[in-house]
């Protein structure tokens, strides 16, 4: 049911207030003379496993790449918590990404929405961006979902700069092909009443 409350909720999805205003500029939200209405403006990451955060290797080759993602490809909407935070200071990188505070559920669909691509270590939002036909590049070793990886809408690649900037070029924009059959399409609750009506 997960997938159920996504969709329900998504039309309660609203903008981040830190959002820069140029990527605003999408579907109803104003519009801009190089942009086509709709067009994906942004990469959407998510950062704070410990694997990675706790592991200066990892961190600098992710970091490195979100910054290369920034500069040659897309904006990148990064809303950071506040143990990555502390973890790259102490590092000493530089974020040259959109860093915003961490965002609510709502602020997060109207993100995942809008957004041509995720890039993130978490394990719920991998999901969440099937949901919203959003293709995600998971910067794992491996990862809870392998049913998204196996029909070709989640791309495993670790801590590596270069696959993480190689995947993010090929994935960024595409619509993920539906595979409703993954999640019940977000009409799992309703099949689930219908299998207890059923059994009465």
């Amino acid at each position: 049911v997960m997938q159920d409350a996504a969709m329900f909720f998504a039309r309660h999805a609203v903008a981040p207030h830190e959002l820069p205003s140029e990527l605003l500029a999408t579907e109803g939200h104003g519009s801009s003379p190089t942009k086509r209405e709709g067009d994906p403006s942004f990469v959407l990451a998510t950062l704070h496993r410990a694997e990675n955060t706790d592991d200066s290797e990892r961190l600098t080759e992710i970091v490195n790449a979100l910054n290369a993602i920034h500069r040659a490809l897309a904006p990148v909407v990064l809303p950071l918590h506040p143990r990555t935070r502390a973890a790259i200071e102490r590092t000493g990188l530089i974020l040259q990404t959109h860093t915003i505070n961490p965002v609510g559920y709502f602020e997060m669909l109207w993100l995942l929405q809008h957004c041509g691509l995720v890039l993130t270590d978490s394990g719920g939002l991998q999901k969440e961006a099937f949901f919203f036909g959003k293709p995600c590049v998971t910067l794992r070793d491996q990862t809870e979902w392998v049913e998204l990886v196996e029909a070709g809408v989640n791309e495993l690649v670790g801590a590596d700069q270069a696959r993480i900037e190689q995947a993010a070029a090929s994935h960024f924009g595409h619509t993920v092909q539906d595979h409703a059959e993954l999640y019940g399409g977000g009409k799992a609750a309703e099949r689930i009443v219908t299998h207890l009506l059923q059994r009465e």
